[in-house]
């Protein structure tokens, strides 16, 4: 049993925010139908790389040219220009992938009709594009007034740049987040991952399930409305905050923290380490584990509220004391003197930490063509009785078309055969004939 067992949610989003949030639906038990027009999700086209099998059955994805050389760890794949994306595989485990051209009324009619079984509706176009298909929220919530319809857009449905497209990088800029991010003498930087496209899922699935509750009592669904944006700018947080009181704007301070010394990246003899130091117990801790207790005695150093007054002072002082040994040992230092400390990893040192192996971060799951797939874990796999799992691979386009059209809406297979001969549907040519609800397992090194 999950906790979201019996929930459907039509997904007529793409790219990433409306993906993330999605695929948390179903780690949670809902049944996602992911609807994708017959080209496919942009990111299953955003590489390389792409992941590929030698030899793959006939596939609308599927290549096997210009392939480059199989990596040693992966037994049967290969990283080429075609196949399937790794940015595809990061968002849309545990979802059923049907291909409908929304451009063909039949189309439009074939997604009202799901619209009509569903409980959620997530959708990220543009503000306005899905009225022209009979598809927005003023129409589907004729025909299905419990309908919970969650719009993701870059600005919002209201204000002067409702009707601009909006992309993380863009709204990175636009909020604030890129002029305190870098070197204090460098260029304004973008957080690399898709930062507020993440957070905004994050609120998406917050919001679904806010609705969801609501629903409970009223019997009522509603429309929410979701912009990067607003997500960026909350998110903010405490620099937004401290400058809405002071009026003074936030400097660029690279891995240090504004309000907290010392605090953020050092470097080692031979590496780097995170030093994140919480309250004066814990910096007279730093300065005895490091032999400089001269560094606590000095009253300027004493409070944090000093030390963020004398950072010019204080840090060149400890990074010198610091380069002086390797990172190793004064991990063990500090961790014996409980200052909390670890490592700057790369990526192949993170997903090796043994902490992600005993919280289940690495998951390995069955693929029709690719075989034992590696995928990131949820962080929601904690629940005491209904946890979040992975239950079936990111699936190929079309995959589930026949089989969802026929098991929700009642269509026949000569009808869907019909709609797709018109170009209105596509199923999947090739499919595997294995089950698709085929729950990821725990990486465990070989």
């Amino acid at each position: 049993m999950s906790a979201l067992d019996g929930l459907k949610v039509l997904d007529l989003s793409r790219i990433l925010a409306g993906p993330f949030c999605t695929q948390m639906l179903a780690d949670l038990g809902a049944e996602v139908w992911k609807i994708e027009p017959p080209r496919g999700d942009d990111t299953r086209g955003w590489g390389p790389p792409f992941l590929s099998k030698r030899q793959p059955p006939p596939s609308p994805l599927a290549g096997d040219e210009g392939n480059l050389a199989e990596p040693d760890e992966h037994p049967g794949w290969e990283l080429g220009r075609e196949g399937e994306s790794a940015y595809y595989l990061s968002c849309n485990r545990g979802k059923k992938s049907l291909v409908v051209n929304l451009k063909d009324p039949r189309g439009q009619q074939v997604v009202q009709e799901l619209a009509r079984q569903a409980d959620v509706l997530v959708e990220n176009y543009k503000t306005g594009d899905l009225a022209r298909y009979g598809l927005d929220y003023a129409s589907l919530s004729r025909l299905n007034p419990r309908l919970i319809y969650l719009s993701i857009t870059g600005y919002g449905q209201t204000g002067p740049r409702a009707q601009e497209p909006g992309y993380d990088v863009a709204v990175q800029g636009l909020c604030g987040i890129m002029s305190v991010t870098g070197a204090p003498e460098g260029p304004p930087m973008r957080v690399p991952v898709a930062w507020i496209d993440l957070m905004t899922g994050l609120h998406g699935a917050v919001a679904v399930l806010a609705a969801l509750q609501e629903r409970a009592r009223s019997g009522q669904g509603q429309h929410i409305d979701l912009a990067l944006f607003d997500v960026g700018l909350s998110a903010m947080v405490n620099l937004a905050q401290s400058y809405l009181l002071t009026g003074q704007l936030p400097e660029r301070l690279g891995n240090g923290h504004p309000q907290i010394v010392p605090y953020g990246a050092f470097e080692a003899a031979d590496g780097w380490f995170m030093l994140t130091i919480g309250n004066d117990e814990q910096y007279r801790r730093v300065c005895e584990a490091a032999g400089h207790l001269e560094l606590w005695e000095d009253p300027r150093f004493q409070t944090n509220a000093g030390r963020v007054t004398h950072r010019a002072e204080l840090l060149p002082r400890l990074e010198a004391i610091l380069r002086a040994r390797p990172r190793k040992e004064w991990l063990e230092r500090f961790t014996q003197a409980g200052v909390p400390v670890t490592p700057v990893n790369n990526l192949a040192e993170a997903l090796a930490e043994p902490q992600a192996q005993a919280r289940g971060m690495r998951q390995q799951v069955q693929h029709p063509w690719l075989g034992t797939v590696p995928l990131l874990g949820s962080p929601l796999a904690h629940f005491s009785r209904t946890p979040a799992q992975i239950r079936s691979h990111p699936p190929l386009l079309g995959e589930h078309t026949q089989e969802v059209l026929h098991a929700a809406l009642g269509l026949s297979l000569e009808e869907i055969s019909a709609l797709e001969a018109a170009g209105v549907v596509k199923t999947h040519q090739g499919r595997s004939t294995g089950p698709t609800n085929t729950a990821a397992i725990p990486y465990t090194e070989e």
